[in-house]
C-alpha cells in the first residue's frame, strides 16, 4: 500500500512539473510577443553582396551558416535588428582608408537594395519611435551600424554623411588598431583614444549618433566614456569575470558604463560566453583553410566561392562545441548583479561568429527568453533586456543632438 502511495506521489509531483514547464513556456512565449525585441549587432551584410541572398527568403542555418532573414525573424519573435556594415582593418594609408570608405557606403547600398525589394515586410528605422511604429504595422526594422571606424580614415566629416545615409552607431574599432582607438585584441599604439578619437566622440556627440565601445581596448574605453557627454553601448560584448576574454568588460568597466547611463548587449559568440573546449582537430583543418587561401584576401569571385563552399564543409565535418542560452543568461545575471537590470541587453553577432547550440540562429531567440522566465525575471525585467534598456539609452543619444 506504501509503495502505492508512493507511486503516486511520484505521478502527481512528474505531472506538476510538466504542467509548470508549460506554464513557464506559455509566459515566456506571451511576454517575447509582447516585448519589442531588439537584437543590436549582425553583420548580415556580409552576405548581401552575392545577388542569390534575398532576405526575404528562408534559408537553412545549419546548412547555409546563415543566421538571419525575415522569415527566421518572424519565427524568432525578433522585430527590430542592427545589421552592421563591418569593414575589416586594413593598411593606414590614404588608398587604402578611401577603399575602406568606399567599401562602406557600398555596404550600405546593398542594405537599402535588400529593404528597396521587400519594402512590405521591412524598413530602414532613423529612431526608437519608428520601430514601435513599424512593429505596430507587423513589419520588421533594420537600424543601420558601421563596424569599424576605419571606414571613416582620416575625415571627421565622414560621420556625419553616415549619420545621413541612416548609420545611427559605429563601433570605433575591431580586432586591430585603427587610427580612432586601440583594440582590445592588439597591442598598445594610441594608449587607448587618439587625439583623432576624442574629436570622433565629440562629432557623434553632436550629431546624436551612439558610440559603440565593443571591439575597443580597457584603456581606450575608459577614455571614450571620460570624453563622451552621452552614454555609450557594447553592442555585443560580455562579461570577463563568467567568461575570461579581453574581447568582454571587467566588473569595474560595468560599473562605469552604468554610471555613464549605457548599456551592454550580451553577445552569442561562443567563446565570449564560455572558454572553448579543445578541438585540435578543427583548429587545424580551419587553419589549413587560411593559409590555403590566403586569409581569404584578394580573392576572385570564383576563388571566394569555392573557399566557401570548403569552409562549410569543414564546418560539418568538424562543428563547433559550442556554449549554450544557460551559459549565455549566466552573464545577464552577473551584469544584473554588478550594473543593474537597466544596462543590459542583446546583440547576438549573428552572421559575424555567433551562434549558440540551442539558439543557433534567430529562430532560437526565444530560448533566451524561456531561460529568463526559468530564472525569475519579471516581464518588467525581460521587456528591458529585449530592447527596453537599448532604446532608453537611444532616445537619450538622440535628444541631445546638437540642433
Amino acid at each position: 500500500m506504501k509503495i502505492l502511495i508512493y507511486i503516486s506521489l511520484i505521478l502527481s509531483a512528474l505531472s506538476f512539473s510538466q504542467c509548470s514547464e508549460q506554464t513557464l513556456e506559455e509566459k515566456a512565449a506571451e511576454i517575447h510577443k509582447k516585448a519589442l525585441t531588439l537584437d543590436s549587432h549582425t553583420d548580415t551584410p556580409l552576405r548581401f553582396a552575392r545577388d542569390t541572398f534575398n532576405i526575404a527568403e528562408y534559408h537553412d542555418g545549419h546548412k547555409t551558416y546563415s543566421r538571419l532573414d525575415l522569415p527566421r525573424m518572424e519565427e524568432g519573435g525578433l522585430d527590430a535588428v542592427f545589421i552592421a556594415a563591418f569593414i575589416g582593418q586594413g593598411h593606414r594609408t590614404a588608398e587604402e582608408h578611401t577603399k575602406a570608405n568606399a567599401k562602406t557606403h557600398e555596404i550600405i547600398d546593398s542594405i537599402y537594395a535588400q529593404v528597396n525589394r521587400n519594402k512590405d515586410k521591412v524598413e530602414v528605422a532613423l529612431t526608437p519611435d519608428d520601430a514601435y511604429k513599424l512593429e505596430k504595422e507587423g513589419k520588421r526594422s533594420f537600424f543601420i551600424g558601421i563596424e569599424n571606424g576605419y571606414a571613416l580614415g582620416n575625415d571627421i566629416n565622414e560621420i556625419e554623411n553616415f549619420y545621413n545615409r541612416g548609420v545611427r552607431y559605429i563601433t570605433l574599432v575591431h580586432t586591430k588598431n585603427n587610427n580612432i582607438c586601440d583594440s582590445s585584441t592588439d597591442t598598445v599604439e594610441n594608449n587607448g583614444l587618439s587625439d583623432m578619437g576624442v574629436e570622433v566622440v565629440q562629432k557623434m556627440n553632436e550629431l546624436g549618433m551612439l558610440i559603440d565601445v565593443s571591439h575597443a581596448s580597457d584603456k581606450g574605453f575608459y577614455d571614450i566614456i571620460q570624453h563622451s557627454e552621452t552614454p555609450v553601448i557594447a553592442s555585443h560584448s560580455n562579461a570577463r569575470a563568467v567568461c575570461d576574454n579581453p574581447r568582454n568588460m571587467t566588473d569595474d568597466m560595468l560599473k562605469k558604463l552604468a554610471e555613464n547611463g549605457g548599456v551592454i548587449q550580451v553577445c552569442l559568440l561562443s567563446n565570449y560566453v564560455k572558454p572553448p573546449v579543445e578541438q585540435p582537430k578543427r583548429d587545424s583543418a580551419f587553419q589549413a583553410l587560411r593559409e590555403k587561401y590566403n586569409y581569404f584576401k584578394d580573392l576572385d569571385e570564383a576563388t571566394y566561392a569555392e573557399a566557401v563552399r570548403e569552409w562549410h564543409e569543414t564546418q560539418r565535418e568538424y562543428p563547433q562545441i559550442l556554449a549554450k542560452v544557460t551559459d549565455l543568461v549566466d552573464h545577464i545575471d552577473h551584469i544584473v548583479k554588478v550594473a543593474g537590470i537597466d544596462h543590459v541587453g542583446i546583440g547576438s553577432d549573428f552572421d559575424g561568429g555567433g551562434g549558440l547550440e540551442d539558439c543557433f540562429d534567430v529562430s532560437g531567440m526565444p530560448n533566451i527568453t524561456l531561460e529568463l522566465v526559468k530564472r525569475g525575471y519579471t516581464e518588467e525585467d525581460i521587456i528591458k533586456i529585449w530592447g527596453g534598456n537599448f532604446m532608453r539609452v537611444f532616445r537619450e543619444v538622440q535628444n541631445a543632438k546638437e540642433i
